[in-house]
């Protein structure tokens, strides 16, 4: 199982174990389990979705919700009923960066 290690509601750790030695103390306090297959609230082979998304380091908990995400990238976009974070608009198809001053994305020519 993967545990990551929470300390001020920020996930410092990321490890495998089993549930009795993150219960024993040995790695400390704040373990918390999550998923490798969980990405989107979805499970990737079908199973059941655990806590949002699949936790790294740098990753936020939220208690109240019980989900692991990453960081708000742009202070414009909103997380979503499956712990992701959306832009204001769309994502036209191909390679596009999000511009937040223009609240708009920018494809990418090369």
């Amino acid at each position: 199982m993967h545990f990551a290690q929470v300390v001020d509601k920020k996930v410092v750790n990321v490890i495998v174990a089993e549930q009795d030695v993150i219960d024993s103390g040995m790695f400390g306090t704040g373990w918390i389990q999550t998923s490798y297959n969980t990405l989107g609230n979805k499970h990737k082979a079908g199973g059941t979705p655990l806590r949002g998304n699949y936790a790294g380091i740098g990753s936020i908990y939220d208690s109240v919700r019980d989900a692991f995400y990453s960081p708000q990238q742009y202070p414009s976009w909103t997380l979503s009923a499956d712990f992701l974070w959306e832009a204001p608009i769309p994502k036209p198809e191909g390679i596009y960066t999000w511009d937040e001053p223009t609240l708009s994305w920018i494809e990418n020519v090369h």
